[in-house]
C-alpha cells in the first residue's frame, strides 16, 4: 500500500465512513481500511433503518450533536444523490415516571424541541396500530424519522473516494503502534504511516484497544420484520411513526413503519454477551416467539408472517454513552465509538468532530460526556 498519509481511519462502519468522507473533502491524504466490505451485515450498522430523534431521553447533552447530524445527513444526501433520511415523526412512549418519558421531556424542554405530549387515548387515535398501556403517555416529535444505514455508509465511502481517499476493504488490521509523533499500522499488504490514526472499530474495540482495559460488553441483538396481519395501511410511513416504548416490565422495544420489507421491530439492550468473532448469526424459534408475544400485546395487527430477521451487535459501556477521545498514552491516536447501541444517528456529525480532532481544530461540541477519563480507575 501507499506508505504515508495524513490520517488513517480503521473501521469504515457508521463512524469511520463519515470520518473518512469529512477528512477527504477537506483535502487531506487519507486511508480507510476495514476487515470486511462495508456496508455489510456483520457489525452494528445494518438492518435497513435506524431512528433519528431530538428529544433525546438518554441525556440532553446529545441534542446539539444530533441537530448538527440532521444538517450533515442532508449535506451528504445533496452531494451523493442518495436517499438517506425519511421523516415519519417519532413517538417515545411509556409511563409518566419512566426513563423514556422523563428523559424525552427534559431534552425537549431544555433545547426547545417541538413536541406534543399525548395521553394513551390520544396515542390510540393518532397511531391506531399501537396499543399503549392505560397509564402510558407519549412524546411525539414531528421531525423524527428513519435513516438508511447501508445507503448512508455507501454514500459516505463513495464521496470519500471522489474526494481522493484511498479505501482498502477486506483488509484486517494486524497491529498498530505509535512511531515518533505519528503512528504505523500493519496489514497483510504491508505497513503504512500517518500523523494521526482514528480507531472506529465498533465491537472489535475489545481486542484492538485491549491495553486500555475498558469495560466493553458486546451484546447480541436481533431485528425482526413482520408482514402486517391486518390493516396494512396503519403501518405505512404516513400512519406509523418510528417509536420506542418502555414497558412496565423494564423491557424497551422499538419499531419502524413498513416501507416494503415489513414492519421492523426489535428489543433495545436485550441480548446475550458475545465475542464478535463467534457470535451466533441464526435466530431461534424461541427468539421469534418472545418477540411475537410483545407484538401481540402492543401491536397485534403487525403479528403476521415473519419476513426476515437479522443479528447485530451493541458494544456497550456501563453508562451507555460513547467514547470519542484521544488515546491516553498516544496523542496521535483517536478512539471513536463504541456507541452503546444508539450511535448511528450521530455518525454524520461525529465524522466532523473526529476530522476536527485529527486536524487539531477546535471541536464545536462539548465531548466531555464521551471522555476516556471516566474509566481512569
Amino acid at each position: 500500500m501507499d506508505n504515508t498519509y495524513d490520517v488513517i481511519v480503521v473501521g469504515l462502519g457508521a463512524m469511520g465512513s463519515a470520518t473518512l468522507y469529512q477528512l477527504a473533502r477537506r483535502g487531506l491524504h487519507v486511508l480507510g481500511i476495514d476487515q470486511f466490505a462495508p456496508p455489510h451485515a456483520l457489525g452494528s450498522s445494518h438492518g435497513k433503518s435506524r431512528i433519528i430523534r431530538e428529544a433525546y431521553f438518554e441525556d440532553p447533552r446529545y441534542v446539539p450533536l444530533v441537530q448538527r447530524a440532521y444538517e450533515c445527513w442532508h449535506a451528504l444526501e445533496q452531494e451523493s444523490g442518495a436517499a438517506i433520511f425519511r421523516q415519519t415523526g417519532g413517538l417515545m412512549l411509556g409511563a409518566p415516571a419512566s426513563r423514556m418519558v422523563r428523559g424525552a421531556r427534559l431534552s425537549a424542554a431544555q433545547h426547545g424541541v417541538p413536541h406534543q405530549v399525548l395521553s394513551a387515548e390520544e396515542v390510540r387515535q393518532r397511531v391506531p396500530a399501537i396499543r399503549p398501556q392505560r397509564d402510558d403517555i407519549g412524546i411525539f416529535e414531528p421531525r423524527a424519522g428513519m435513516l438508511a444505514p447501508e445507503i448512508a455508509i455507501q454514500a459516505a465511502l463513495d464521496m470519500a473516494r471522489r474526494h481522493g481517499a484511498t479505501v482498502h476493504l477486506n483488509e484486517p488490521l494486524l497491529s498498530w503502534r505509535a512511531v515518533g509523533d505519528g503512528v504505523e499500522i500493519t496489514t497483510r499488504t504491508g505497513t503504512a504511516r500517518a500523523a494521526r490514526l482514528i480507531l472506529s472499530v465498533g465491537a472489535w474495540a475489545t481486542t484492538v484497544l485491549k491495553e486500555l482495559e475498558l469495560p466493553f460488553v458486546v451484546q447480541r441483538n436481533v431485528q425482526f420484520w413482520f408482514a402486517p396481519l391486518r390493516n396494512p395501511a396503519q403501518f405505512t410511513p404516513e400512519q406509523l411513526p418510528v417509536f420506542i416504548h418502555e414497558l412496565p416490565n423494564g423491557l424497551t422495544w422499538y419499531g419502524f413503519p413498513d416501507t416494503g420489507d415489513g414492519v421492523k421491530l426489535a428489543l433495545h439492550h436485550h441480548g446475550e454477551s458475545v465475542d464478535p468473532d463467534e457470535i451466533r448469526r441464526s435466530v431461534s424459534d424461541d427468539e421469534v416467539s418472545f418477540m411475537r408475544d410483545i407484538v401481540e400485546r402492543y401491536m397485534p395487527d403487525a403479528n403476521g408472517r415473519l419476513r426476515d430477521s437479522s443479528v447485530c451487535m451493541y458494544t456497550n459501556l456501563p453508562d451507555e454513552h460513547f467514547i470519542i477521545d484521544r488515546h491516553p498514552l498516544h496523542a496521535s491516536v483517536i478512539v471513536a465509538s463504541p456507541c452503546s447501541g444508539h450511535g448511528f444517528k450521530f455518525a454524520s456529525a461525529i465524522g466532523e468532530v473526529l476530522a476536527d480532532m485529527a486536524m487539531d481544530t477546535p471541536v464545536a461540541f462539548d465531548t466531555s460526556l464521551f471522555s476516556l477519563s471516566r474509566f481512569s480507575h
